[in-house]
């Protein structure tokens, strides 16, 4: 299949992300987005601000903002540091978008007509305090699985439970703290899950064979331990109002959707919102409807969200009995941790995706993080890992290769690259090493194994500094200056290879190294195996000048910068955020 549809897990409109969030969805999905699209395949990456639900209403509140004018400012905020980290979205909409709207509404009721949605009368807590029915995230307590005393009433992010807000210990309003609570009748929809159980099951077992473990486990278990019908209504001022044509009291009532209801089906209302502003060229439908053979649909998350994309989500559009697509891969991942605690954006812990970009570049952040990307396993960040990575394979092993082969062959050969001799048995050697290791990042990246590509990129770096120490051009021009053009022009060869595979892990410095050679038909999106093999792509007499550094090594006084400014292990012990 040559058309990609890939999203990641939309980030919560309530305050700027961590790194953790970066590299739990957004990031590697870029990554895997521009490899896609270099190797020649039609790719739609969608991503959204998710601006329903509690977190935005108390987000605002806590701001003194109407919540509809929070969430637009928040979203520029966001979006302004993703495109800082160079992501490169084809859209990246808004789930209050009145196309998710539209979108939400029209699902529901194709659930209700299925016989998949009925209202029930349930009791709720109601804040005396606050006047109000309490939604599950507006009440806090103590997680009666694991302790944690800041658990919500939908789940615990310590353990990853999902709960209701009577399971909690010592239960209080999140909005006024107010224990002052108390159990009322009132009614709301729910998705009849366990009427879907087996339907989601079969599906299971036939897409996430292929999943990584990490996913199909946790889906597995959320089977396992049986489906349950599901209230999908809050009472809340903000989200995507109950429709009144289907449900006239609902509605009079201000029902609105839950959040983890309309966030996933903004994936599909984010590519209508895409489409739209195009229309005459665009087709939202093309993407989601009817396209099980023509569209591998692959989404990006950290593992607290796959419960409710590997079970909650395939529910809504299999209950729905229309031919909505449904996901092929979920590629899942752990917690990126800060010195063995958890990121918090409540607590402030840790580093902050608008600081990171205010201290270093954003190539500097997408290669530590995905070349330490949480796949396995849960990954610990520290300012001694990242300067160590940086300093090797950035600045040591890739950025003074580009600058000391530029440098001395401009100082030696002038402004051109030079011809010297033929390419002789080590440049065959070479070119046998990198076509080699090019095929092992790409069947990497074919297979999302982040880390693993991340570990071939830097081996292929690391080849042609092997190639320079062999060769030594420094001492070949002393005794033959052909010998040493010859090395000089094979070595420039390398970096415009680099330019061209790196650009994925890191876009900017890609293309820094690329624009250094003046090739007026330089169009190649990636490098064939014959043409690795060559390593003749930048010809002799081809003008270039040198970058400036592309990597500047962190200083023993910077990283002491950086542990004052954001703390180490001393301030940031285990703990849950």
């Amino acid at each position: 299949m040559a058309r990609h549809l890939i999203t990641s897990a939309l980030p919560y409109i309530n305050g700027i992300k961590h790194l953790g969030n970066m590299v739990g969805s957004m990031l590697p999905a870029d990554v895997y987005s521009r490899y896609m699209r270099q190797r020649g395949h039609d790719v739609l990456y969608i991503c959204a601000t998710d601006e329903h639900g509690t977190p935005a209403e108390l987000a605002a509140k806590e701001a003194g903002l109407p919540v509809d004018e929070f969430c637009a400012q928040q979203h520029d905020a966001q979006k302004a540091i993703y495109d800082g980290f160079g992501l490169a979205f084809d859209y990246f909409g808004r789930s209050s978008s009145a196309q998710n709207v539209q979108i939400t509404q029209t699902i529901a009721r194709e659930l209700k007509a299925n016989g998949f949605i009925e209202e029930r009368s349930i009791r709720q807590v109601y804040s005396n305090a606050d006047g109000r029915f309490l939604p599950d995230r507006y009440i806090e307590g103590t997680c009666p699985h694991c302790g944690y005393d800041r658990a919500r009433g939908d789940q615990c992010e310590n353990c990853t439970r999902v709960l209701d807000p009577t399971d909690l210990i010592d239960a209080r309003s999140a909005i006024s703290g107010s224990s002052d609570l108390e159990v009322r009748e009132t009614k709301h929809l729910f998705l009849l899950q366990s009427k879907l159980a087996d339907e989601v099951a079969a599906w299971v077992d036939e897409h996430g064979k292929d999943w990584p473990t990490l996913a199909s486990s946790i889906a597995r278990k959320w089977l396992n331990e049986g489906l349950q019908d599901r209230a999908i209504t809050r009472d809340l001022d903000w989200g995507v109002p109950v429709p009144a044509d289907t449900w006239p009291d609902l509605a009079a009532e201000g029902k609105v959707f839950y959040v983890w209801f309309d966030a996933p089906i903004e994936y599909i209302g984010a590519t209508k919102e895409w489409a739209d502003l195009d229309p005459e060229h665009r087709d939202w439908k093309s993407w989601w409807y009817d396209v099980d053979q023509t569209v591998r649909y692959t989404e990006f998350m950290a593992k607290d969200n796959v419960p409710f994309h590997t079970v909650m989500f395939p529910a809504t559009l299999l209950g729905t009995r229309d031919v909505w697509k449904k996901v092929d891969y979920v590629k899942a991942f752990n917690w990126l941790t800060y010195y063995g605690g958890k990121f918090s954006t409540s607590a402030k812990r840790g580093v902050f995706t608008d600081a990171a970009l205010e201290v270093l570049p954003a190539d500097y952040w997408r290669y530590f993080l995905m070349a330490n990307a949480p796949e396995s396993d849960d990954t610990s960040f520290t300012w001694e890992h990242f300067t160590a990575t940086v300093n090797k394979d950035l600045a040591d092993t890739l950025g003074n290769f580009v600058n000391r082969v530029l440098s001395f062959s401009r100082k030696r050969f002038g402004d051109e690259v030079p011809a010297g001799k033929a390419a002789g048995e080590a440049e065959e050697r070479l070119g046998e090493e990198i076509a080699r290791l090019l095929a092992e990042y790409e069947e990497h990246m074919d297979a999302l194994q982040f880390r693993k590509a991340a570990a071939a990129l830097r081996a292929l770096w690391s080849a042609g500094n092997s190639y320079l120490e062999e060769k030594a051009p420094w001492l070949e021009i002393k005794t033959d200056q052909e010998a040493a053009a010859l090395t000089l022009r094979t070595a420039m060869n390398l970096i415009h290879l680099y330019a061209i595979v790196s650009e994925p892990f890191i876009p900017a410095s890609a293309r820094a190294m690329r624009s250094a050679f003046a090739l007026g038909e330089d169009t190649a999106a990636w490098v064939g195996q014959e043409e690795a093999k060559a390593l003749a792509s930048v010809p002799a007499g081809t003008a270039f000048t040198v970058p400036p550094v592309l990597f500047a090594k962190i200083t023993e006084e910077d990283l002491e910068s950086f542990r004052q400014r954001f703390g180490g292990e001393e301030q940031n012990g285990n703990g849950a955020a």
